[in-house]
C-alpha cells in the first residue's frame, strides 16, 4: 500500500470516527443528564420558580391588599364608637373686690359616644362589589403565576436546548480541527489541492464561529434561567410534554380556553363588580337611617361643696331621604350603566382572544409534533447521505467539498432536531397555559399550594388589629416544609 493511499485511509478512518462520536453525543446528551443523580427536572424548576420568583410574591401580596377592600365594606355594617374626655382651668371674678372674689376652678367632663347605621341602599352592594374585585384579582394572579410558569418551561428548555447545541458544536469542531490535519496531511504527498486544504480550513473557521455564537446563547439562557428560576442551571433533564393533563382535541381546547382561562374569569369577575356599582350609585338615591347614642357626664370642678356633677344620656335616631341632589346621584348610574356596558363588551373580547390563543398555540403544538417527525428522519437520511459520500469520495466520485457539505447538512438536522424538542415542551405547555391549566394546582407541583383564599377568611370579619403577620408567625400561607405534590 502506497504512503498517499495509507494517510488517505487514515483520515477517512479519524472523520468517521469522530463523526459517529458526535452522533453518540448528540443523541445521548440528554439521556446521560436525565440519568445523572443531581440533575435537576422541570418539576424542580417550576416548583422553585413558583416559590421564589419576585413578580408572583408582589401579586400575592397586592392581592392580600384587595382583601382588604372587603374588610372595609363590611366596616360600615358596625358601630363606630368614641370616647373624649376635657379639663380646663378657669378664673372668675364677680366681687368689687378683687382680692375677696378671685375663684378659680377646674371643670372637667367626658363622655361617650356611638353611631350606628341602620338602613342604607348602598351598603351591602358596595360589600358585592368588593367581593367580585377580589374575584377578578385572584384570577389575575392565577394568570401571573401562569406567565411565570411558562417563562420557566422556556429558560428550562432554552438552557436544555443551547447545552446540547454547544456540545454538538464543539464536536463539531473538533472533527473538522481533524479533517483540516489529515487534509493538510494529504496535501503534503499530493493527494489534494491547495483548494481542498483552503476550505477545509474555511469550514472549520465557521464551524469555530458558530461556537462561540452558541456558548454566548448558552450564556443569556443561564442568566435567564437565573432570574426566573431563582438560582443558576445545574445538570439539566430533558422533560417530555405533559400529553397527561393536556386536552385531547382542539374543540376540548377551545371550550376549556372560554370558561377556564384567567383572563376570561378576570373580565367575568370584573363585569359582575360593574353590575353591583350601578346597584351601589342607585342606593344612593334611597333613604338612610342612624341611631346615635352619646353619654356625658360633667364636673364643674370647684374643689369644695359647691361642685356639682351633670349626666346627660341621649339617643337619636335619624333618618334621611334624599330628594334632590343637582342630578350628581344620576350621572353618576348613568356613568356605571355605561361602564357596565364596556365590561361586557370586554367580556366577550376576552373569551374571543381566549379561543383564539388555544387555537393558535393547538396549532403550534401539531406542527412542533410534525416537525420532529420530520427531522429525525431528516438526521437519518443525512447520516446514510454523508456515509455514502465519504465512500463516493474515496473512489474519486465526490470532492472534499460534497464530504464538507455533507457533514454541515447533518449537523444543521441535529441542530433543528434540538430545537424541536424544546418547541415540542414548550409549545405543549402553552396550550396548557391557554385552558387556565399551567398552575401550581394544576401540576401538582407541591401538596400545600398557596392559598388565596386564606387571607381573605382571616380578616374579612375582623373587628381590630393592625398587624399582617399570622398568628403562626408567618406572612404567608406556606408550610415551614414543603413537598412535591403526590
Amino acid at each position: 500500500m502506497s504512503i498517499r493511499q495509507t494517510i488517505h485511509r487514515f483520515a477517512d478512518g479519524e472523520r468517521v470516527f469522530w463523526h459517529t462520536f458526535t452522533l453518540i453525543v448528540s443523541t445521548c446528551l440528554v439521556a446521560s443528564m436525565a440519568s445523572s443523580a443531581h440533575a435537576e427536572t422541570l418539576r424542580e424548576a417550576l416548583l422553585s420558580a413558583y416559590r421564589k420568583n419576585p413578580q408572583l410574591d408582589a401579586e400575592r401580596s397586592n392581592l392580600r391588599a384587595t382583601d382588604e377592600d372587603v374588610a372595609i365594606a363590611r366596616s360600615n355594617y358596625r358601630p363606630s364608637i368614641g370616647l373624649s374626655g376635657d379639663v380646663s382651668a378657669q378664673k372668675q371674678n364677680t366681687s368689687p373686690d378683687i382680692t375677696s372674689g378671685d375663684r378659680t376652678t377646674y371643670p372637667a367632663g367626658y363622655s361617650l359616644s356611638l353611631n350606628q347605621q341602620v338602613l342604607s341602599g348602598t351598603r351591602g352592594h358596595t360589600v358585592n362589589l368588593t367581593e367580585a374585585n377580589l374575584r377578578a384579582g385572584r384570577e389575575t394572579l392565577r394568570s401571573t403565576e401562569q406567565t411565570i410558569l411558562l417563562n420557566a418551561v422556556t429558560a428550562y428548555m432554552n438552557v436544555v436546548r443551547d447545552t446540547a447545541i454547544v456540545e454538538l458544536r464543539e464536536s463539531n469542531v473538533r472533527v473538522l480541527s481533524r479533517d483540516l490535519k489529515a487534509t493538510q496531511d494529504r496535501f503534503s504527498v499530493g493527494e489534494v489541492t491547495r483548494t481542498d486544504v483552503a476550505q477545509s480550513r474555511a469550514r472549520r473557521s465557521q464551524s469555530v464561529s458558530d461556537l462561540e455564537l452558541a456558548r454566548a446563547n448558552l450564556k443569556s439562557s443561564r442568566a435567564n434561567y437565573e432570574q426566573v428560576i431563582g438560582h443558576p442551571p445545574g445538570s439539566l433533564s430533558e422533560p417530555e410534554p405533559p400529553y397527561s393533563i393536556l386536552p385531547k382535541t382542539l374543540p376540548e381546547a377551545t371550550r376549556r380556553a372560554e370558561l377556564e382561562n384567567p383572563n376570561v374569569l378576570t373580565a367575568f369577575h370584573v363585569e359582575q363588580a360593574r353590575y353591583h356599582d350601578v346597584k351601589a350609585n342607585a342606593g344612593q338615591l334611597l333613604p338612610t337611617f342612624d341611631v346615635d347614642a352619646t353619654y356625658s357626664n360633667r364636673y364643674s370642678g370647684g374643689g369644695d361643696l359647691s361642685t356639682t356633677q351633670t349626666e346627660t344620656g341621649t339617643v337619636t335616631g335619624t333618618l334621611r331621604v334624599p330628594l334632590y341632589q343637582r342630578g350628581l346621584v344620576s350621572a353618576e348610574v348613568r356613568q356605571a350603566k355605561q361602564q357596565h356596558i364596556r365590561a361586557m363588551q370586554l367580556l366577550e373580547q376576552e373569551r374571543n382572544e381566549a379561543r383564539e390563543a388555544a387555537i393558535s398555540a393547538w396549532a403550534q403544538l401539531t406542527a412542533s409534533r410534525a416537525q420532529l417527525n420530520s427531522t429525525q428522519s431528516q438526521v437519518e437520511a443525512s447520516r446514510i447521505a454523508l456515509s455514502g459520500v465519504r465512500e463516493e469520495e474515496e473512489v474519486g466520485q465526490r470532492t472534499l467539498l460534497d464530504v464538507l457539505d455533507a457533514e454541515q447538512e447533518l449537523l444543521d438536522s441535529q441542530v433543528l432536531l434540538i430545537s424541536n424538542r424544546r418547541d415540542l415542551v414548550v409549545n405543549a405547555y402553552t396550550v396548557l397555559s391557554t385552558v387556565g391549566g399551567l398552575t401550581a394546582e394544576g401540576l401538582r407541583l407541591t401538596a400545600q399550594p398557596y392559598d388565596a383564599e386564606a387571607n381573605y377568611n382571616a380578616i374579612k370579619r375582623k373587628w381590630y388589629g393592625i398587624s399582617i403577620t399570622h398568628s403562626n408567625g408567618k406572612r404567608e400561607y406556606f408550610q415551614a416544609k414543603d413537598t412535591a405534590g403526590k
